[in-house]
């Protein structure tokens, strides 16, 4: 088949169309008050990591002169235009869904307000709190015609001040609203009432006290934030380690050319273009207009003022049938396999498996890939304490995980320091895998334990991220995952792999030959079908392989979360091929492939999405599942996670992210698998 736009949906689109459905969570009236709020910050977040990546990089790809239309399947300039469009849409929908919420909120007794209607009783509080709280933090530029304006931070928002002096001349300033403060002040209740303050306003309302020594009729301020281009620039000192490095490069990033401008659409003009002429924001640029408030990723942290009934309930993560906390798992899965599923399960095995064996006399030896830790990480606690022990702990740590390079940084020097062999991946590959093996001295003999997983070894995202981990002493399956491990030490040699299939030099292949098993089946008249769960998938060759399945009559579903380039449900294509994406309390990110082998399912948990950059571009690992019991469960899973008809949207070629509804009983996947998982506990 050849590669057209009408065999593709455009990656960048796509990933809007996801975010879309981000924001049909915070428009969702089913959805608790204070969780819509910070679903608009999980909205607000993501594009802005979206400009400083995609946008940036279709950017570099017009500014070159590129067309990019081989690439992208649309010129480049095109492609902008349109992003530009589709985003100023999103916000303003955004802007009506805060609107909406606020309202919603008032009635039940909260009041978010601004600097126009603070009441007399809140006055003394809010200006003790700017004198003693925000004024030190506290970074106000004074614009100047002959004067350079400082680099503007990409990860800040400022207030843009306006003064008319009474020399009738203006004067110009930005306010920067400091990070390190709580955006969101909560002020003395009255009478049974919670009051918010943004801190935008209260420094609105204190611009008085801030500007008290010039001498102006009137002052007025806007809301500007500007987002940079986010990709790492490396220089050649062969002087530096790698680590240094990366580090230099995340410093860089603060200055990196900028890609979006979005400003307060009540702006007056002649501010606007003094603004954009002293930042060298050009018309080309994505310039966005925007409500009052901007940086509103902060609304992840809305607090949530004890009010446990504006918020969803907390789920207790449930402990894994027959797997005890408490005992050595060393012990239990020298007999079988056990599979965690979070957040409905809990991450302290994997903690509990790493503390006991930084403790345990009869372990050599630990190996590991890390790729974003949490900032307080018990995972890195405890393989320092496996190195003090004398374990000869190796870690795999990938620096270059977008926008957590500096705490990956720190957690390297610290593990470096501490006698942790640190080994920085691949050059030119980043290390995606999430693999683990110890080796444990018994009756002389090495044995081998460890655990696969889909998710990142990180005890914050854990709770909200859905993964899954295998835990294992299967012999074969770990003897493949450590020449992963010697692939890290000597790059050059490429390995075979027996049980597991490896990014990038064997993904692709083994999966084509997967689905040519399901073709070739189906042709002989044998039962053929493909089950895929993946956050994304924009590998052309991966689809086309699907559409060829399709075409061949094999039935396949598939549950993407987030960028989805191929169109299903087209005759003659993919008429075979159904997609639904499912966006909920908890972040899907489990991978799971599934190929019927002729009702011999043949089952893989797996890092890699199906994209080009994880099967070509980084280290990835996919693990079969033998345990008859663990394949069970993973089928099930699957299986509620089709029959969502609340929370799943349908993926086609309108991109209209409509909501699957059908007289069938309610079923909301994420809620249906904790009563799963805690039935199975209880049984």
């Amino acid at each position: 088949m050849t590669k057209d736009k009408n065999s593709y949906i455009n990656r960048e689109l796509s990933w809007l169309q996801f975010n879309e459905r981000v924001l049909q969570e915070a428009a969702d009236e089913s959805v608790p008050l204070i969780e819509r709020f910070r679903f608009l910050g999980i909205f607000s977040n993501n594009l802005d990591e979206f400009f400083k990546v995609r946008y940036a990089t279709i950017k570099r790809i017009d500014d070159a002169g590129k067309g990019g239309k081989s690439e992208l399947g649309i010129k480049a300039s095109e492609l902008l235009d349109i992003i530009t469009q589709v985003v100023i849409k999103h916000q303003s929908q955004s802007l009506d869904i805060l609107s909406n919420i606020q309202k919603k909120l008032e009635k039940e007794d909260i009041y978010i307000i601004d600097e126009s209607c603070v009441e007399e009783v809140h006055h003394v509080f809010i200006k003790n709190y700017f004198i003693q709280q925000v004024s030190p933090a506290l970074v106000t530029i004074i614009l100047n015609d002959s004067l350079e304006l400082p680099v503007l931070k990409d990860i800040s928002a400022y207030l843009a001040v306006k003064m008319e002096l009474t020399s009738g001349n203006k004067q110009y300033a930005l306010l920067e609203i400091p990070k390190s403060m709580d955006r969101f002040i909560e002020l003395p209740s009255v009478g049974g009432k919670s009051y918010i303050m943004i801190l935008d306003d209260l420094l609105r309302y204190c611009l008085d006290d801030i500007f008290n020594i010039f001498s102006y009729k009137n002052i007025t301020s806007n809301m500007i934030k500007i987002t940079r281009d986010g990709e790492l620039d490396f220089d050649s000192d062969l002087s530096k380690s790698f680590i240094e490095k990366i580090s230099d490069s995340v410093k860089d990033r603060q200055i990196g050319d900028p890609v979006r401008f979005v400003y307060d659409q009540t702006i007056d003009k002649e501010t606007l273009s003094y603004l954009m002429s002293k930042m060298g924001i050009e018309s080309t640029d994505s310039v966005i207009p925007g409500g009052r408030y901007h940086n509103r990723r902060d609304y992840m942290d809305f607090p949530s003022l004890g009010r446990t009934d504006l918020l969803y309930k907390k789920i207790k993560p449930l402990q894994v049938k027959d797997l005890s906390i408490q005992n050595s798992i060393f012990t239990s899965i020298a007999k079988k396999d056990y599979l965690l599923h979070t957040p409905y399960q809990t991450f302290s095995y994997v903690v509990k498996f790493l503390r006991e064996a930084a403790l345990d006399p009869q372990v050599r030896s630990i190996k590991i890939t890390i790729y974003r830790l949490a900032q307080i990480s018990h995972i890195a606690s405890s393989l320092i304490n496996a190195a003090k022990n004398g374990k000869k702990v190796t870690v795999v740590i990938e620096l270059r995980a977008r926008f957590d390079e500096q705490a990956n940084i720190d957690y390297a020097e610290q593990m470096q320091d501490e006698g942790v062999n640190l080994l920085f991946g691949v050059a030119g590959l980043k290390v995606h895998s999430k693999i683990c093996v110890i080796e444990r001295e018994e009756t002389n003999v090495l044995k081998k334990y460890g655990f696969i997983s889909t998710g990142n070894f990180n005890e914050s995202t854990a709770k909200v991220y859905t993964d899954f981990t295998l835990f294992t002493s299967d012999q074969k399956i770990l003897k493949d995952v450590n020449k992963v491990f010697s692939f890290f030490d000597i790059n050059y040699k490429i390995y075979r792999y027996k049980h597991i299939i490896t990014s990038p030099h064997y993904t692709k292949s083994k999966l084509f030959a997967l689905v040519d098993t399901e073709i070739e089946n189906v042709k002989k008249g044998k039962p053929a079908f493909i089950k895929l769960k993946l956050n994304s998938i924009s590998s052309y060759k991966m689809i086309d392989k699907l559409y060829e399945a399709s075409r061949a009559g094999v039935k396949i579903q598939m549950i993407v979360r987030g960028i989805c380039c191929l169109i299903p449900g087209v005759k003659g294509m993919s008429e075979n091929i159904e997609v639904i994406s499912i966006v909920d309390k908890f972040l899907e990110h489990t991978r799971l492939y599934v190929f019927c082998n002729n009702n011999d399912p043949k089952v893989y948990i797996s890092s890699a999405d199906w994209m080009s950059r994880n099967i070509e571009n980084r280290v990835e690992v996919s693990c079969p599942i033998y345990q008859e019991d663990i394949k069970t469960d993973l089928l099930e899973v699957f299986d509620i996670c089709w029959k969502d008809n609340v929370k799943a949207r349908i993926i086609d070629s309108e991109q209209s992210n409509d909501y699957r509804k059908n007289n069938k009983p309610k079923v909301r996947a994420q809620f249906a698998l904790y009563d799963y998982f805690k039935e199975k506990l209880n049984s």
